[in-house]
């Protein structure tokens, strides 16, 4: 007997609803600090649910279009250039392109340096398709036969209205450049103009600079 109530006494006090003095005056400190702490991280949002994200700004998939657009005309390009035999690269001709639009900045309310970096990035992207289709037909020893339109005459001018559009989407979306949700926004915007492998990787490249942090 006397064995036995030694051990209904053990069970007694370490029984989970009698606790020892110096662990109930823990759990009180415990409970003391874990209060205020807990307002402290719900007000700073710690424990908030993601908030679901917010629809991009409706000036986004216009800019995307037309760049879409100008990467179409790459094809166009690329054909001319094989036709002529002159190199892709045309660097005399690239920076007329950028410095014109620098120049534009002003009237859209845009900084020389971004229009400047925003155009290098649109051409980058022309370039890389036409990289590709002239070696696609030079292992294939030819290339399309289909109706050549004239660099001079008729591609040139419909990038330069179609720069326009650029600079004027481009100024429309500035003020979102910043957003932390901007990446999304574009990998969404570049899934839903898919064309094929090479024209969805050149958007990749021509909205590489598109978002922007930490300014």
């Amino acid at each position: 007997m006397k064995r036995n109530w030694r051990q209904a006494t053990l069970v007694t006090f370490t029984h989970p609803l009698y606790p020892p003095k110096d662990e109930a005056r823990s759990m009180h400190l415990t409970k003391r600090l874990a209060s205020p702490l807990l307002l402290i991280l719900l007000s700073t949002g710690a424990f908030a649910a993601t908030p679901d994200s917010t629809p991009p700004p409706a000036s986004l998939a216009p800019l995307l279009q037309a760049m879409s657009e100008r990467l179409d005309i790459a094809d166009q390009v690329a054909l001319t250039k094989w036709d002529s035999g002159k190199p892709i690269q045309d660097s005399p001709r690239e920076q007329q392109v950028i410095a014109n639009a620098a120049q534009q900045a002003a009237t859209y309310q845009l900084a020389p340096e971004d229009v400047s970096q925003f155009l290098a990035a649109q051409i980058e992207a022309n370039k890389l398709v036409q990289y590709a289709l002239l070696a696609k037909w030079h292992t294939a020893g030819k290339a399309p036969t289909i109706a050549r339109p004239d660099l001079v005459k008729q591609i040139r001018p419909a990038l330069d209205q179609l720069q326009i559009r650029l600079l004027q989407h481009y100024a429309a979306f500035a003020t979102s450049r910043q957003d932390p949700q901007c990446p999304a926004w574009l990998a969404k915007g570049r899934k839903a103009l898919r064309i094929d492998k090479l024209h969805d990787l050149a958007l990749v490249r021509a909205t590489g600079e598109l978002c922007v942090s930490g300014r």
